[in-house]
């Protein structure tokens, strides 16, 4: 990987991580817009704190340069769940918020995209020392 290569994935796992980290304290001290949305999609308390927990271990992964593209990968996956949940069940725009949690969902999934393609020879990698173990 190049310089410019390594400072990008940088940059993108640390956006990532720290939109995730930042809307842990929502999640975790039970604020009231965190309980509703979550009461919308009928998994509060325990879809709020199980997610809160996901993400932040997502965003310790991101950081961590060995466990990079897990993160990226869990990452993914979170936020996947998160737009879909705003396109079906929440909305778009949340509490008069203009869309921002939406966008921020948006953003963090572009970004772990962009890391997944980024580390892609370390997963083709990964995958091919598995597959000699068995």
């Amino acid at each position: 990987m190049n310089k410019t290569t390594y400072v990008i994935s940088w940059l993108l796992r640390i956006t990532a991580a720290i939109i995730l980290l930042q809307t842990l304290y929502f999640k975790f001290t039970g604020h009231p817009e965190s309980v509703e949305l979550f009461t919308k999609l009928g998994v509060e308390p325990w879809g709020r704190i199980g997610t809160g927990i996901i993400e932040f271990v997502t965003s310790i992964l991101l950081l961590l340069s060995v466990t990079a593209l897990l993160g990226a990968f869990v990452g993914v996956g979170l936020m996947m769940g998160a737009i879909l949940s705003h396109l079906t069940v929440i909305g778009i725009e949340s509490k008069g918020d203009g869309g921002q949690l939406f966008m921020l969902a948006i953003l963090v999934l572009v970004c772990c995209l962009a890391i997944l393609m980024i580390h892609r020879k370390d997963g083709i990698a990964l995958y091919n020392k598995l597959l000699k173990k068995n």
